[in-house]
C-alpha cells in the first residue's frame, strides 16, 4: 500500500510503497476515503522539517532537555545514534480521515465490514491507504453524511473541545482569533450555540468566510474594525470568551484578548501561538485562561486509546469518542458546513506535489482533501510462599548443526522500535557473515524505515509467512512486553533460533507456556536480551577481581528515574510493571557475578511502590540487594555496583569506571569511548552459536531461573515475606 511520509532529518517528503497494516484486536483496519491536511498543525510541521540542525533545535527546545539528559545517562555515542536514527526516519503525517472498514479485530462489535467510519489520531489516521484504528478513536459515519465531510471529524474534535473549555452560553459573545481551519469551525459551533461571533484574522478572504458561515462581523486584528464591533455587541463591556486559534511567534492575539474581553472573562488557548500573558491586563479583569487539549478527554491516555476503556459518562459526558460522533451528527444534521471550506481536492498520488505547493504559498486554502483510488487490494491482520522454577525439558532435540562455510546466517527482527534500530540493528548491519531477511512489525512505516536503514531485503506485517519461511535462521523477538512470550513460543515451536528482548515473560503462565513449547519443540535455541554480562569493563572488572573462596556481599543500585507521561512502560495493565519488564537485567548481571541462580528472593517498597529494594539469596549464603529507585537525581550514574567477598572490593561505575581493591588495586585505565553496556558482544556469541551449531550464550536454565525471580519480586511485594525458588523436576 501507499503512505504519505516524511523524513525529519532531510525534510524529503514521499509516497512510499509500505506494508499492508496488521489488524489487530480492538480496532479495525480501515481503508481510506478521504483524509484531510491539516493546513495549520501538518504545514508546521512540514516546514520544521526543512530548517537546519540548529533551527530545528531553536524550535523544539523541550526535546533538547531530552537529548541533554541523555548524554548525562547514555553517552554521547549511544545518544547520538538514537538522535540520528529518529530523525533519519520517515514519519507519518496526517491525523483525520473517513474510509470504510476493511477487516474487524477480536473485541469489536459497534461496525462491521463495508461500514464507513471516521477516524482520529496522528498515529492510526495517517495519509495512507490502509489504517489500523483502534476503538476509541473511530465512529461511525452517520446515513446521508459525505465521506469528504466526514473527513473533517477529527479537526472538528478539536474545535469542539475547545469551545466546550469555554463554557459558551445562549446570549454570549465570543471573539474568535484566528480564523484559520480550526477557527472557521469553532465559529460555526458557537453560532449553533446560540452565541454571537466575531472573528479576527489578518486575510481578508478569511474573514468574509466566517462572516458567511455565522460571525456577525470580522475583520483584522491590528484595525479599529474588531475592536468597535465587540464594543457595539457587548455594550461596551467586552467579550465573555476569546478562542485563540491563532499560530505563530507573535504574542498580538493574547494582547488583543486582554483588551477586548470583560470582567472575569475566559481565554482559551486551542492553536499553538505565543503566550507571554501580560500580567497587570490579565491580573485586573482576573481573566480565566483555560487550555484546550486535543479532541477531548483520552487524548495521550494509552488505556483509553489503545485498549479501548472508556471513561464511565456520568463522570467524563465528553471523551475523544464522544466528541467525534457528536461532531458527525452535527454536520448530517446541517449545523455545522464543512464544504465551504474546502478549497482544493487532490488525488492521493500528488501529496507530494500538493505539500509542496501549500508550503510555497502557491496554494492558499483553510482545507485541503486528499481523495484516495477505489481500486481495492488485499489487505493483512503475608506467610512465606514458594514460587516453582519450571523445570527445563527438552523434547527430541532440535537441530545444532553447524552451517555451510560462508552461508550468510539469515534473521528475521519481529518488531523495529527504538530499541532494536538503535541498538541491536547498527551492530548486526555491519556484520559479516549475516543477513537481515525480513523485518515484521504491526506499523507498516517503522517497517519501511528498518528496510530503508538497514537494508532488510523484504518487509511485511506477516508474521506467518516469517515463520514458515524454513531459509530464515533464527528470529529477534523486540516487540512490547506482553507479546514476548507467545512470540517466542510460535518461533521455537516454528524451528528457528530465537532472540527475545527482556522480559522472557510477564507471568509464571507465560514462562510455563515458553517451556511448553521447548517440550514439545524439543528446541531449545533461545537467548534473551541479558546484556549486562557481556559489558567489556564488567568482564575486565570481574577477572582482576579473580577466584572467591568465601560468600559474597553485592549492592547494585539502579537509579532509573522517572518516566515521561504516555511512555507504554506505565501500561502495567498490559505490559506489566516496570520491575517485571527490566529487573531481569539486574538479577541476571548478579547472578553472573555470583555464578549462580538465587534459592530466594525478598522484596519491600516505599509508599507507592516507587522505589524497590530486593534481596537474593544464594546456594553459597552470598546475597544480592538491587536498590530499584525512581526518586533519584537525574545527574547521579544510572548504575553503579559493589562485590565485596574474601577481603576484596569491586566497584564498577556505569560503565565509565571499574576497580578493584584487594593486595594491589586495579582501576580501569582510562574512560571508555562509550558506555558499552554488552549488546555488541551478546550478539556476535549469538551468531556465533546460530553459525556453529554450538552451545548458546546463557544456559536455558539460567535464563529461565532469573526470569522466575523477576516474577517472584511482584509475589513478595504482594505476600510481605520472602518467596523461595523451589527447583521443579
Amino acid at each position: 500500500m501507499k503512505q504519505v511520509v516524511q523524513n525529519y532529518k532531510s525534510g524529503e517528503l514521499a509516497v512510499l510503497d509500505v506494508p499492508v497494516p496488521g489488524c489487530k484486536p480492538g480496532g479495525v483496519l480501515v481503508r481510506s476515503a478521504f483524509s484531510l491536511i491539516s493546513t495549520g498543525t501538518e504545514l508546521m510541521k512540514v516546514s520544521e522539517a526543512g530548517m537546519s540542525m540548529l533551527g530545528k533545535a531553536r524550535s523544539r527546545p523541550d526535546q533538547v532537555a531530552k537529548v541533554m539528559q541523555s548524554v548525562a545517562t547514555n553517552g554521547v555515542p549511544a545518544t547520538y545514534r538514537k538522535v540520528m536514527g529518529k530523525l533519519d526516519s520517515y514519519t507519518p503525517l496526517g491525523y483525520s480521515l473517513c474510509g470504510v472498514v476493511e477487516q474487524v479485530g477480536a473485541g469489536i462489535d459497534d461496525v462491521k465490514v463495508g461500514d464507513l467510519v471516521a477516524c482520529a489520531g496522528n498515529e492510526h489516521a495517517l495519509h495512507a491507504e490502509l489504517n489500523w484504528v483502534p476503538k476509541n478513536l473511530y465512529a461511525p459515519v452517520p446515513d446521508g453524511l459525505a465521506p469528504r465531510h466526514a473527513a473533517f471529524g477529527t479537526v472538528g474534535s478539536i474545535a469542539m473541545q475547545g469551545v466546550r473549555q469555554g463554557e459558551p452560553q445562549l446570549g454570549e459573545v465570543a471573539l474568535v482569533i484566528g480564523l484559520g481551519l480550526i477557527g472557521q469551525l469553532v465559529v460555526q459551533l458557537l453560532t449553533a450555540a446560540g452565541v454571537r461571533v466575531v472573528g479576527a484574522d489578518p486575510d481578508p478572504v478569511r474573514c468574509e468566510l466566517a462572516e458567511r458561515l455565522g460571525a456577525v462581523a470580522c475583520g483584522d486584528p491590528a484595525s479599529a474594525a474588531v475592536e468597535a464591533a465587540v464594543a457595539e455587541l457587548t455594550g461596551g463591556h467586552g467579550v465573555d470568551q476569546v478562542y485563540l486559534a491563532a499560530g505563530g511567534g507573535s504574542n498580538q492575539p493574547v494582547e488583543l484578548a486582554a483588551r477586548l474581553c470583560r470582567d472575569r472573562g475566559r481565554v482559551v488557548d486551542i492553536g499553538k501561538c505565543r503566550l507571554d500573558l501580560p500580567w497587570n491586563a490579565y491580573y485586573e479583569k482576573e481573566l480565566d485562561v483555560r487550555f484546550s487539549r486535543s479532541y477531548g478527554p483520552g487524548r495521550y491516555d494509552p488505556e483509553y486509546e489503545l485498549e479501548g476503556r472508556d471513561y464511565p459518562i456520568g463522570y467524563v459526558r465528553w471523551t475523544e469518542r464522544r466528541n467525534l460522533a457528536c461532531f458527525l451528527d452535527l454536520l448530517a444534521r446541517g449545523n455545522v458546513d464543512v464544504e465551504p471550506l474546502v478549497s482544493h481536492i487532490a488525488d492521493f498520488d500528488d501529496a507530494v506535489e500538493t505539500y509542496q505547493r501549500l508550503k510555497d504559498g502557491e496554494l492558499k486554502a483553510v482545507a485541503v482533501l486528499f481523495r484516495y483510488p477505489e481500486q481495492q487490494e488485499e489487505a493483512g491482520e503475608a506467610e512465606p510462599s514458594t514460587v516453582a522454577v519450571p523445570a527445563v525439558r527438552r523434547g527430541a532435540g532440535a537441530s545444532t548443526s553447524a552451517r555451510p562455510a560462508k552461508t550468510p546466517v539469515r534473521l528475521a527482527f519481529v518488531g523495529a522500535g527504538n530499541y532494536a534500530t538503535s541498538m541491536l540493528l547498527p551492530h548486526l548491519a555491519q556484520r559479516d557473515g549475516v543477513e537481515l531477511s525480513t523485518v515484521v512489525t504491526t506499523t507498516a512505516l517503522s517497517a519501511a524505515n528498518a528496510q530503508r536503514k538497514f537494508g532488510f531485503a523484504e518487509a511485511t506485517t506477516d508474521l506467518d509467512a516469517v515463520l514458515g519461511d524454513k531459509s530464515i535462521d533464527a528470529v529477534f523477538v523486540v516487540t512490547r512486553h506482553s507479546s514476548h512470550a507467545e512470540l517466542t513460543r510460535q518461533a521455537l515451536l516454528a524451528g528457528k533460533t530465537v532472540f527475545v528482548e527482556k522480559p522472557l515473560a510477564l507471568t509464571e503462565d507465560e514462562l510455563a507456556g515458553v517451556l511448553a513449547a521447548v517440550e514439545e519443540s524439543g528446541n531449545d535455541r533461545l537467548q534473551v536480551g541479558f546484556n549486562r554480562r557481556f559489558a567489556p569493563l564488567l568482564h575486565e572488572a570481574r577477572k582482576r577481581f579473580g577466584a572467591r573462596t568465601g560468600p559474597a556481599s553485592l549492592r547494585y543500585l539502579v537509579n532509573a528515574g522517572r518516566l515521561q507521561h504516555g511512555s507504554w512502560y506505565l501500561q502495567q495493565g498490559s505490559e506489566g510493571s516496570r520491575f517485571a519488564g527490566e529487573g531481569g537485567h539486574f538479577i541476571d548481571t548478579a547472578s553472573w557475578l555470583l555464578e549462580a541462580d538465587p534459592v530466594s528472593v525478598y522484596a519491600v517498597a516505599t509508599s507507592g511502590n516507587e522505589d524497590l529494594q530486593v534481596v537474593l539469596r544464594y546456594p553459597d549464603g552470598s546475597t544480592a540487594t538491587i536498590s530499584y529507585v525512581t526518586t533519584g537525581a537525574p545527574g547521579f550514574p544510572k548504575e553503579t555496583l559493589d562485590l565485596v567477598a574474601d577481603g576484596k572490593v569491586l566497584r564498577f561505575d556505569d560503565f565509565v569506571r571499574a576497580s578493584v581493591y584487594g593486595r594491589k588495586r586495579w582501576v580501569s585505565s582510562r574512560l571508555p569511548k562509550a558506555r558499552d553496556k554488552g549488546q555488541n558482544a551478546e550478539l556476535a556469541a549469538f551468531i556465533k552459536a546460530v553459525r556453529t551449531g554450538g552451545p548458546m550464550p546463557v544456559p536455558l536454565e539460567s535464563l529461565v531461573a532469573t526470569t522466575a525471580a523477576t516474577l517472584a519480586v511482584q509475589t513478595g511485594l504482594a505476600g510481605g515475606a520472602p518467596v523461595e525458588l523451589a527447583r521443579t523436576r
